[in-house]
């Protein structure tokens, strides 16, 4: 069976590498993979997705889900591979062409075995998970209705095709966006004891920001406070009345968000006062942390034993995932799969290992089966 399928998944994934689509419109992509479950007579639930697509394997309950992200990245391909992107300024640079490829594999693999299933398999090829906005899409149309457990992959560049990561608790990190304004009054750069100048000012805040992770925060919890665009003045001999900052905040718990919030807060308001001027941070919530649930990722590190993967270990990353969006409604564990690639996922030149593609199918496929039963039993 699986040398059936294998040609029809290695097609995919060499299509959608190809043609690549940014998140929210990832519409070739969704017809190709509408195709492709339709010729597997596959049911495909139509929830109303703007993109993206739901489907589903088996009958009755319980009901467990796996899901893949299909959007690229605004990135121009610079490898030299066969089927690099075709669309100038767009590649998949984080491996999602693989997950859909993935799971599209474990979705053939279970469809050849739909009588042997003890409930229902939901497959969310998800869009717009670069934007994080994807997986709240599918929340809000009923994607996750019924669900008793969900599993998410990602490639991982840093492990080889043979060995799977996870762990229980926080695996990524609370990914959310500052906007810092710093409103002094402008004057000649001869005379600035005649204004109140925001640069200064703001390079002050850039400064006391670096403390909150440094002496605010204990140095067993991980935070990083990022400002990464700092932007005044038009011209070489004016002091502008205005500075504008943008940055990240990463975290991985909720009560170390929240106090980072307050610190930072405190920290651009008082500065400013304390010099004359005003400023005002603008905190917008991104993705929480994924938490992932023990016992689920007990089970996924067995069935990848199983399954001849080694099971290394994994610590908290500080980037963002939009599957935690998923694991705030219903348990279940999400883990590495190595890709093997000499360049970092988000690199111009990434490149994952195809060979990893049919083992990772299967795991997925006998991680839906087993985790059905699992769940009959309770």
């Amino acid at each position: 069976m699986t040398d059936t399928i294998a040609p029809i998944v290695e097609q995919l994934f060499l299509d959608l590498h190809k043609n690549p689509e940014l998140s929210n419109q990832e519409f070739e992509t969704t017809k190709k993979l509408r195709t492709c479950l339709e010729q597997a007579n596959i049911r495909i639930l139509e929830l109303g997705a703007k993109t993206g697509v739901i489907a589903e394997i088996g009958s009755g309950s319980p009901v467990v889900a796996l899901r893949a992200d299909i959007d690229a990245l605004p990135i121009d391909e610079q490898s030299d591979c066969q089927y690099r992107s075709t669309k100038q300024g767009i590649m998949h640079a984080c491996g999602h062409d693989l997950h859909t490829s993935v799971l599209m594999g474990a979705a053939y693999l279970l469809k050849a075995n739909e009588q042997q299933l003890k409930g229902t398999v939901r497959f969310l090829f998800q869009p717009a998970e670069e934007n994080f906005s994807g997986a709240l899409h599918f929340i809000e149309i009923g994607a996750l209705n019924g669900v008793d457990a969900i599993f998410g992959m990602h490639n991982n560049p840093n492990l080889t095709i043979n060995q799977m990561a996870s762990r229980a608790g926080p695996f990524s990190a609370n990914v959310d966006r500052i906007e810092i304004t710093v409103k002094g009054i402008g004057a000649h750069a001869a005379r600035p004891e005649s204004g109140i100048d925001p640069i200064v000012i703001g390079a002050q805040i850039v400064n006391a920001i670096q403390t909150i992770s440094s002496r605010t925060i204990s140095g067993l919890d991980p935070v990083v406070v990022s400002i990464t665009k700092f932007l005044g003045g038009n011209t070489w001999n004016v002091i502008p009345e205005i500075v504008e900052m943008e940055g990240t905040v990463r975290t991985l718990t909720p009560d170390i968000r929240l106090k980072v919030k307050q610190q930072l807060t405190n920290i651009v308001e008082n500065i400013a006062f304390s010099m004359g001027a005003e400023a005002e941070l603008r905190w917008f919530d991104g993705p929480p942390s994924i938490i992932n649930v023990a016992k689920w990722v007990d089970f996924c590190q067995n069935i990848a034993k199983q399954e001849g993967y080694e099971v290394v270990d994994f610590q908290p990353q500080l980037g963002g995932e939009d599957f935690a969006h998923y694991l705030h409604h219903v348990p279940g564990a999400f883990i590495n799969l190595g890709s093997q690639s000499p360049y970092a996922l988000h690199h111009p030149k990434f490149l994952v290992n195809r060979n990893m593609i049919m083992p990772a199918a299967n795991y997925l496929a006998n991680l839906a089966q087993l985790g059905l039963i699992e769940l009959a039993k309770h």
